[in-house]
């Protein structure tokens, strides 16, 4: 048997492990490993980070919430003006109006009526 005292946000616990006992004890140190996995949001970011890369034109317009594109108000060339209607996408039964942030030119449309996006996804670039 050994004895460990390990401090967890600031509380000193006194522990005694048996060694080869059983995988319950082996089962317990891994599970709290497991817990910091899951909290960084790192990873989510990743996909946000890399789509602007491969976009075409300098502008993302990115879905702010998972749901399904019910229309595409503007095409390829387009100009538009702060404001103006891009897309129709439906979120919880409610139709989103996504608007472009700025003056510019559609550049890219990367999502058409019917299409399922997630959030964060590039559905269209602006020059």
């Amino acid at each position: 048997m050994k004895n460990y005292t390990i401090t967890v946000n600031g509380n000193v616990y006194e522990v005694t492990v048996e060694e080869g006992a059983g995988s319950g004890a082996a089962s317990a140190p891994k599970a709290a490993p497991a817990a910091p996995k899951a909290a960084p949001k790192a990873a989510p970011a990743a996909p946000k980070a890399a789509a602007p890369a491969g976009a075409a034109g300098s502008v993302t317009v990115a879905a702010p919430m998972p749901g399904k594109i019910l229309a595409v108000k503007a095409s390829v060339g387009q100009a538009v003006k702060k404001g103006d209607v891009i897309l129709v996408l439906e979120a919880m039964k409610m139709e989103n109006d996504i608007v472009a942030p700025q003056d510019g030119t559609i550049a890219t449309i990367n999502a058409a009526a019917g299409d399922s996006v997630e959030a964060g996804a590039v559905i269209a670039t602006l020059n």
